[in-house]
């Protein structure tokens, strides 16, 4: 089972990755190493990852334009005079007690938003380069550890999903593994999903509150876009741009609601923007190239990881790794956590908890079925064995969101500083809140 191509290949990728090698470089490279292991050979394996990059194409095309559309928000002035306002609240000599209250009201706001994205307003990542790089700045003044605010991002990002049937989670629970898991033989009802993943979940709100209190609670420097306390004085937009920023978002969010596309949504409100005046017609390609210059890193990744996806699906090395519990499989103990274990290998292969599912679930559930386990039990090890590994992968986009918000200015490593933190305080808390809520469900 170690010397499967889906193993090797993950071990590979965060080898070359710890390593400093960059993440593109890896991807490709662990997608070779799969096929070639696989028994592909290099022309098939060659075959299946640039036929694997297109699927990559439309979320790489999103983050451009959301990328143009975050630059278009930052030029009307709206989101530099907010976070003005908000440093101006620490005065030139904070108190402590002034810094953390802001601290924690920033810290808070930005969870909200990292869950409502999921439910309330499902965008997704779309937020993240909109709300992020105007409040750096700010980060940079309170010592706040960017570490933290990628575990915070990605907490946002994953634990509502993977618990509320609303929005995303409807998709994930009702759409994905309540099909997949009935379609293989298990008997549930789709209402008692949300209980099989409450465990689940739980193990990610401890893994937050290490990170929070414990891991990342002390100061961090980085290097200061400006003299800290020192607040610039930035004039209150006009109302005309105001309301042009107003309706450019209004018309984004509605369009990509609309048309769930978030590329007609970014783009629309990046027009308002042109025509409305805030950005100037002459200004626009200037502001489009610099949104695109500043999402390229993100979009290749997605590309790329696509690609290396395909590879590992090509091989059926995913089908020989499943079935190969078969002969490991002494008792449920043994049993939950081998598969919660594969679970996480294929999902930070794939980089997509969503894909997972119909991959895992058809094996997974008669086994689960012939060794005993309740339904519920069941439903938590394939919903757990799928979202393992999206945070942590640096493949998943519940990584690479945070680091394209949070490495604007070039102090924030993908690898060490998202994927790394994500991993050990997400993977590790929801891998034994899986193998418990397997055991007593």
């Amino acid at each position: 089972m170690l010397l499967n191509p889906v193993i090797l290949s993950v071990v590979l990728l965060l080898i070359l990755s710890i390593c400093r090698i960059n993440v593109v470089v890896a991807l490709a490279l662990s997608a070779l190493a799969a096929g070639l292991c696989g028994g592909l050979g290099l022309d098939a394996t060659l075959k299946a990852f640039t036929g694997g990059l297109g699927n990559g194409a439309e979320i790489a095309l999103a983050y451009a334009m959301l990328g143009a559309f975050a630059v278009a928000i930052a030029r009307s002035g709206i989101t530099e005079w907010g976070a003005a306002q908000i440093i101006s609240k620490l005065g030139t000599t904070p108190s402590p007690k002034r810094q953390a209250a802001v601290k924690a009201t920033i810290l808070l706001v930005i969870m909200t938003m990292a869950v409502m994205s999921q439910n309330l307003i499902p965008i997704h990542i779309a937020f993240i380069p909109i709300l992020i790089p105007p409040l750096l700045g700010v980060l940079t003044d309170l010592k706040v550890d960017r570490r933290l605010v990628a575990c915070i991002i990605t907490f946002g990002l994953t634990t509502p999903y993977m618990a509320l049937p609303v929005g995303f989670g409807s998709i994930f629970l009702n759409q994905l593994i309540y099909p997949n898991l009935t379609n293989n033989g298990l008997s549930i009802d789709i209402n008692e999903l949300p209980k099989a993943m409450l465990i689940p979940a739980v193990g990610m709100v401890v893994g937050l509150l290490i990170a929070v209190f414990f891991s990342y609670r002390k100061p961090r420097q980085y290097q200061a876009s400006h003299v800290p306390g020192e607040v610039t004085e930035i004039k209150r937009p006009n109302w005309w741009v105001l309301l042009v920023s107003f309706l450019a978002l209004a018309v984004a969010y509605y369009l990509q609601r609309s048309s769930d596309s978030v590329i007609l949504g970014a783009l629309a409100g990046f027009c308002v923007f042109i025509i409305g005046g805030v950005v100037p017609w002459k200004e626009s390609q200037d502001a489009f190239t610099d949104g695109v210059r500043m999402m390229s890193l993100i979009g290749f990744i997605m590309i790329t990881a696509s690609g290396f996806a395909e590879v590992v699906k090509a091989t059926g090395s995913v089908d020989a790794l499943v079935q190969s519990l078969s002969a490991d499989l002494g008792s449920k103990p043994v049993a939950a956590a081998l598969m919660l274990l594969i679970g996480l290998f294929v999902t930070m292969g794939i980089g997509s908890s969503f894909s997972t599912v119909p991959i895992i679930a058809t094996l997974y559930v008669p086994l689960c079925i012939h060794l005993g386990f309740s339904p519920l039990a069941t439903a938590a090890i394939v919903g757990t064995a799928a979202a393992l590994g999206d945070a942590g992968s640096p493949a998943s986009d519940s990584t690479v969101g945070p680091t394209a918000g949070l490495n604007a200015d070039g102090q924030h490593d993908h690898i060490r500083d998202s994927v790394l933190p994500t991993f050990l305080h997400f993977n590790l808390p929801l891998l034994a809140a899986g193998w418990i809520a397997a055991m007593v469900l």
